[in-house]
């Protein structure tokens, strides 16, 4: 990886950035400018990536840096990426080393831009971004948020150095039939009303749903996350859509299912809701002594005829005990290409943990998976998934 620091307030973020690169085994070459030497020292780079900081394009013995690193990347990241910095490369000036290095490669290279939010809304920084994403390169960011000292709040500032990581991640981890995939992904709980200030819900975190897209993202394809109220930050990259009701989902997922590729229905759906919510707070005095319920919408049912011909169907079954034929008797039902069944009352699966152990049911097999991080999951999903992407869509 060669990771460009250019002179920006921001450059002392992306210390984390050459940290976590470093800590996932990627060799790390950091090259900053003269600039960025002024705003963070490059012996705190050298301290998290093991190896010494590269500078200047005429140094002696180092006359061949920027063809050789050129050739080496597997990836260039520019964070922070000056209003100056993509000028230049926007405009094709080797003048330093950074600004050579972008020139000669022909690796994949992120722009993550970092200014004031005056210099970002110039129409010659918009013109100059522009020009680099039909260069192909991706640009990152920027986020809105705080600025430097005294600059108030706004578009520019910097993206998060664990944002980038993923868009890292995306760049090196594209595979070609993931990508320009239309993928939807369901998550999370939905909530149903008892009165104004109840709910009738479940224990989903969400976690299982927010990694399959994560990490379908990842993969190159194009994600849509539709999410209830889940109790974990939506991974950067997918598209994301929140929705409340089993209602809410149904409306969302049949609106998206049409030009979908494949569908994960990964959220755990309300089977359930009051017949009759409540305006207002019921009062503990007036309370009924039932509640009386009525089933919720059935999501895959519902939309099934608005899939798009030749879409792929992945559904969850969550179940106690054992649940093998009740799952495979959702596979049939729902016409659904793959079924992942996991159990609710198992040590590290189903609700609250990083966890989890499922089985991926097909027409013909059943694949048994161990206890693994969700994330992990989430990556051996896809794997059977990526198969079946061939035979038919």
């Amino acid at each position: 990886m060669v990771l460009g620091i250019t002179g920006g307030i921001a450059a002392y973020k992306f210390v984390q950035l050459a940290r976590d690169l470093a800590r996932f085994g990627a060799v790390v070459d950091v090259v900053m400018t003269r600039a960025a030497r002024e705003f963070v020292g490059a012996i705190s780079f050298e301290a998290v990536t093991g190896r010494p900081v590269l500078s200047d394009i005429l140094a002696e013995g180092h006359a061949l840096d920027h063809i050789r690193l050129a050739r080496e990347a597997d990836a260039v990241c520019i964070a922070p990426a000056t209003a100056d910095f993509i000028a230049r490369a926007a405009s094709g000036r080797s003048d330093d080393l950074l600004a050579a290095i972008v020139l000669a490669t022909r690796a994949p290279v992120l722009v993550c831009p970092a200014m004031n939010d005056l210099m970002w809304s110039h129409s010659q920084t918009q013109a100059n971004v522009e020009h680099l994403r039909a260069l192909g390169y991706t640009i990152v960011g920027p986020a809105t948020g705080p600025l430097a000292f005294g600059e108030g709040s706004g578009p520019g500032r910097a993206e998060e150095p664990d944002t980038v990581l993923e868009h890292l991640g995306r760049a090196l981890g594209t595979e070609a039939d993931w990508r320009g995939r239309r993928v939807v992904v369901t998550a999370g709980p939905t909530r149903e009303a008892v009165d104004s200030v109840r709910v009738l819900s479940n224990r989903s975190s969400g976690r299982m749903g927010y990694a399959i897209a994560a990490a379908a993202w990842r993969r190159g394809a194009d994600v849509l996350l539709i999410s209830g109220p889940a109790q974990v930050a939506p991974p950067p990259g997918p598209a994301f859509q929140r929705v409340e009701t089993a209602d809410d989902m149904a409306a969302a997922v049949g609106d998206a299912v049409g030009s979908a590729d494949v569908l994960f229905m990964a959220a755990a759906v309300a089977d359930f809701r009051p017949a009759q919510p409540v305006a207002g707070k019921i009062r503990k005095g007036d309370s009924p002594d039932t509640l009386l319920l009525e089933h919720a919408p059935d999501v895959l049912r519902v939309t099934r005829e608005r899939r798009r011909t030749g879409a792929r169907i992945i559904g969850f079954a969550l179940e106690t005990g054992d649940g093998r034929d009740n799952a495979r008797e959702k596979l049939r039902s729902k016409g659904l290409d793959l079924i992942v069944l996991n159990h609710a009352d198992e040590d590290g699966a189903g609700f609250d943990v990083d966890t989890n152990r499922v089985t991926i049911i097909s027409s013909d097999s059943d694949d048994e998976l161990p206890l693994m991080s969700k994330d992990d999951v989430a990556d051996a999903l896809l794997d059977r998934v990526r198969p079946l992407l061939a035979e038919r869509v």
